[in-house]
């Protein structure tokens, strides 16, 4: 069949929710048999969020071939299991920087470079594709913003020219109001009216609410907006972001949808597996509780450590309760108070000198009371350092991005880094294969997750990096001769992707971002290891 595309845009406020909602359609259409992808395109000026500040914009996120994303690309991934590229993340940063080299190029023969046509056709061709059944679109921001207009006008363009072969799926809000006891659909008018303004009627309509609507306010929200009944879809608050996909599919969303294109609804489908990890999720009564040791207090920024601690909770039958420790307030005479009663510490990753001697401490801590301590990317690094110092001896010693006249520079500047001068998309980005030391506690937990890899000759597997700094493998002797073992290499770089210490119950740091390859059916297996460590304390 010809492709066809669901545009999901959102109105009233921003954070509703676009994301999981776009993620949830696309595991429905899935487990209909349909091939599916996902793409964002996002509304700033930058050129992808690799530069933006967490606090900003949360979690950046790393695609397999190394483009530096928004968030929403994590929830698209760990929904549907889809290996998301380049491709699926669009920002108006790329689209302008891409006209303008062609303009540069002469390849407009001296045209007026205008946003229409030229910048709303390059929006059109990054949306349209034939590989696959379905492309679902979300755009961020909010309908009205001055950004998000030449987004706007592209799917208006595309809307006519498809024909039956494109879906509007716009999600607004619906407030409750305490003091007059009434939930309001004026938000939502409104906000379908700016959507109409625009030259889009949506063709479903997705409401965000924090308690249930009844069938008179859904059929209200139907006559006043131009939209079928079965179109008006509720989304309520969940105890799980998971539940979305079947609450979705309970309210006939994917059915609707099907409907709209004119293609035959059919059965619908069992998710049996979905169904399973949902069952397993509300069973899961007993809490283990982790500390997560980060400077950055808000949740979206370290959203897919959080999810893949949550994940593998679950397939350990356990609730995991995340505890954020902020590492600027971690001091040695504090350090106890602030991880007591954790049953395992997650050392966070991040950039910068803030925040790293709280990490550091932390790490000890974790060695030294035989506390599961699972170190990501600089919290690897941390972890390194701070054996350098309290084991090696080298109480200077440090990352040459903290400190550049340290004469114990255990962690450095990669070689390939240093004539670097941008910021943006430099660093060592996207899969890299690490080969795993047999026997090692890292490799038994990917032999445990997968046990194809114990009949490969070398163990290699493949992790998303995000760093311009590396272990320095003039110390790798003294490293692996006091205990600290490096049992995860890359074999094209000789880089030091993993360090663990066997003799402690679960001491594991890795260079590579293992949070960003963990699904709802496929967690990942380092942090399901470390969650059993935790609960086997």
């Amino acid at each position: 069949m010809d492709t066809k595309y669901i545009f999901v845009t959102g109105g009233v406020v921003s954070s509703l929710g676009k994301g999981i909602i776009s993620a949830s359609i696309g595991k429905l259409l899935q487990a209909r048999g349909y091939k599916v992808t996902i793409q964002k395109f996002d509304p700033y000026i930058n050129i992808d969020p690799g530069t933006l500040n967490p606090y900003e914009h949360g979690e950046c996120y790393v695609t397999a071939d190394g483009m530096e994303t928004d968030l929403d690309l994590g929830h698209y991934e760990r929904f549907t299991g889809i290996e998301t590229t380049r491709d699926n993340s669009i920002t108006t940063g790329r689209i302008y920087k891409t006209v303008i080299d062609r303009e540069r190029h002469g390849d407009y023969l001296g045209k007026t470079i205008q946003v229409v046509p030229h910048i709303t056709d390059e929006i059109k061709r990054r949306m349209l594709g034939d590989a696959f059944d379905f492309v679902i679109t979300e755009v961020g921001g909010t309908i009205g913003d001055i950004e998000s207009a030449p987004f706007m006008e592209a799917i208006r363009q595309l809307r006519w020219q498809l024909g039956r072969d494109a879906v509007c799926v716009h999600l607004t809000y619906v407030p409750y109001l305490k003091a007059a006891d009434e939930l309001k659909t004026k938000p939502t008018q409104h906000s379908v009216k700016e959507l109409q303004s625009m030259g889009i009627q949506p063709d479903i309509l997705v409401l965000r609410t924090e308690r249930h609507l009844d069938d008179a306010l859904r059929l209200k929200v139907a006559s006043f907006c131009n939209v079928d009944l079965e179109c008006v879809v509720q989304s309520e608050d969940m105890a799980s972001i998971y539940e979305v996909p079947v609450s979705m599919q309970r309210q006939g969303l994917d059915a609707a949808i099907l409907r709209k294109i004119g293609i035959p609804v059919g059965e619908t489908p069992a998710m049996k597996s979905w169904h399973n990890f949902l069952e397993k999720q509300h069973m899961a009564t007993r809490e283990v509780h982790i500390g997560l040791v980060g400077k950055y207090d808000l949740q979206d920024a370290y959203k897919s450590i959080r999810e893949s601690l949550s994940l593998a909770g679950v397939y350990n039958d356990v609730k995991t309760k995340i505890h954020f420790v902020n590492s600027e307030e971690v001091t040695a005479q504090n350090v106890a108070e602030k991880l007591c009663g954790m049953a395992g510490v997650i050392i966070c990753p991040g950039f910068g000198l803030r925040g790293i001697e709280g990490k550091i401490i932390a790490a000890e801590y974790g060695r030294t009371n035989d506390i599961p301590t699972f170190g990501i990317c600089l919290g690897m690094q941390m972890m390194v350092i701070e054996f350098a110092r309290n084991v090696l001896g080298y109480s200077d010693a440090n990352s040459s991005e903290m400190s550049s006249d340290t004469k114990h520079p255990v962690i450095d500047l990669m070689e390939q880094q240093k004539n670097i001068t941008n910021m943006g998309g430099t660093m060592r980005l996207g899969a890299y294969e690490c080969e795993l030391r047999e026997g090692s506690k890292a490799a038994q937990a990917y032999i445990a997750a997968n046990s194809q890899l114990s009949t490969l000759n070398s163990q290699l597997i493949k992790e998303r990096h995000r760093h311009r700094y590396e272990f320095n493998n003039i110390y790798k002797e003294e490293y692996e001769a006091a205990g600290m073992k490096c049992v995860g290499i890359n074999p094209a770089a000789n880089l030091v992707e993993i360090v663990e210490i066997p003799e402690k119950r679960w001491y594991i740091g890795t260079q590579f971002h293992p949070e960003y390859s963990s699904t709802v059916l496929h967690p990942h297996p380092l942090f399901v290891s470390f969650i059993q460590a935790c609960i086997e304390g």
